[in-house]
């Protein structure tokens, strides 16, 4: 059993090195339409996310693509940039939960995830690019 005394869960800024250090392991076609999308590391989502998305327990969204996909983008399209949102404390309870998956992995997997939305990607391109299952 691990002793766990004197350490601290990982900090936003942590959670987030790793989500950009997921985007830098992206294959090159991909890198630099993906750095044009913010990156934004929250606690928990916002009252005011999970009121529109009808979630109740912040617990159950660890990410969220807020954005036009690349495949729908038009001049119409409002200017602000697309933002993906990581909520660390969720995806620690998912990663304590799970116990079968380093942080760095899972977090790797939801940023990619939110990413997908952004690319237009489907589950086959996600799975080509996001091994963090093996």
């Amino acid at each position: 059993m691990s002793d766990w005394r004197g350490r601290e869960a990982p900090s936003l800024d942590e959670i987030e090195a790793m989500a950009l250090a997921a985007r830098d392991a992206l294959p090159a076609a991909f890198r630099t339409a993906a750095a044009a999308v913010v990156l934004r590391v929250a606690d928990l989502a916002p009252d005011d996310i999970l009121t529109e998305m009808e979630i109740e327990d912040p617990f159950e969204l660890t990410g969220l693509y807020e954005g036009v996909p690349l495949t729908l983008k038009s001049v119409a399209d409002p200017t602000g940039p697309d933002v993906i949102w990581l909520f660390r404390r969720a995806i620690l309870d998912e990663w304590a939960e799970r116990g079968d998956v380093a942080l760095d992995a899972l977090t790797a997997h939801v940023y990619v995830h939110e990413l997908a939305h952004h690319f237009g990607w489907s589950d086959d391109d996600i799975a080509a690019i996001d091994r963090w299952w093996e």
